[in-house]
């Protein structure tokens, strides 16, 4: 634009005022398929994402969050070029399988499946609709990628994503150092979540290399989770939880159990601390999330998913809850503190 509209300084020549009143003429007679180009306004298709998440819960929603903020920042923003179907099953299963014969019945342009048994289901509808998970433990033991697949390698499929696989040895070799005096830890799970199964078997292992007694409680639904913490609780000195959706979505019941016994407990994903873990040394979902947003631009942009390498988030964070500890009865070492990235008071 001319300094001479924008600062005032004199009135702009007659032939100035012609060429101007010139130029707008020709702006607005420009046909409309070249107003994108002239006037900056969104152009190219709406696309349509269909997302299914298995439960709500802080890190799962973190997740859905982190992933619309990875797409945002590359280009693909809600109400401008994407529209969001959003479901949650709930934790029921059979609703999960529900929403991805939905998903893929309205020919979604992409499925952003939030934890293993959502991506399980989707992958059961037979659908080559492109995929792309997150919070997914084991994707091979999920059946998600082939056989043999190694992160950070292409799949050759429809699919890709993120793994949210814990250091689950150095959790337990943190936590244990928190509570020394805890022999007998407990957790809980719901063995129809392969993400569990494949986070317990890992606990069991650095269990015995601690020389720590592992305690194992299932549930099948959320419901059941604050009874089981409570005889758990009569059983053992410690509670850690794994990246189990059905008792994360039911953290807060599992804490007020442990506020009540002054048991401490402690978590595997960041989120879950200001809900009243003593601590985690884990994921911060949001970037989760992010991470898997921005394979998904990708594959928007025009690239195969089987061509987007899938992995792991690589950083971790330990996050320390003072107030949980206090409540729970476990004093914090100042040199456990000195390590925290991040204290809630």
């Amino acid at each position: 634009m001319s300094r001479y509209l924008m600062s005032g300084d004199s009135k702009p020549s007659a032939p100035m005022r012609r060429q101007l009143v010139g130029g707008l003429a020709a702006l607005v007679a420009t046909p409309s398929a070249l107003w994108p180009v002239v006037a900056g306004a969104q152009s190219g298709p709406m696309h349509r994402i269909g997302v299914t998440k298995i439960v709500s819960h802080a890190a799962l929603d973190a997740d859905e969050k982190g992933f619309e903020a990875g797409l945002a920042s590359a280009g693909f923003k809600e109400g401008v070029n994407v529209t969001y179907l959003r479901h949650n099953a709930q934790g029921d299963m059979a609703k999960a399988d529900a929403i991805a014969r939905e998903l893929v019945g309205a020919k979604v342009d992409l499925i952003h499946a939030i934890a293993t048994p959502t991506a399980q289901a989707v992958m059961r509808t037979g659908s080559h609709i492109p995929l792309v998970f997150s919070s997914v433990t084991d994707p091979v033991r999920a059946g998600l990628v082939p056989a043999g697949s190694a992160p950070g390698q292409k799949t050759g499929t429809h699919v890709t994503g993120l793994s949210d696989l814990w250091p689950v040895q150095l959790q337990m070799e943190t936590y244990a150092k928190a509570v020394p005096h805890a022999k007998v830890w407990g957790t809980i799970y719901n063995p129809q979540e392969a993400n569990s199964l494949t986070h317990l078997q890992a606990m069991r292992e650095a269990a015995k290399q601690l020389g720590l007694t592992l305690v194992e409680a299932t549930v099948s639904s959320g419901d059941q989770v604050g009874n089981v913490a409570a005889t758990l609780a009569g059983k053992v000195q410690a509670i850690t939880i794994t990246s189990d959706n059905t008792t994360v979505a039911k953290l807060d019941a599992i804490a007020r159990v442990c506020d009540q016994r002054k048991i401490g407990l402690f978590a595997g994903d960041i989120d879950s601390v200001v809900r009243g873990a003593v601590m985690a040394y884990g994921l911060d979902y949001f970037l989760v999330g992010y991470s898997a947003g921005k394979k998904a631009a990708l594959v928007l942009k025009g690239i195969k998913p089987g061509e987007v390498p899938w992995g792991p988030v690589e950083k971790f964070s330990l996050v320390i809850n003072k107030r949980a500890a206090r409540a729970q009865g476990v004093t914090l070492a100042p040199e456990l503190l000195a390590r925290a990235d991040k204290i809630i008071d």
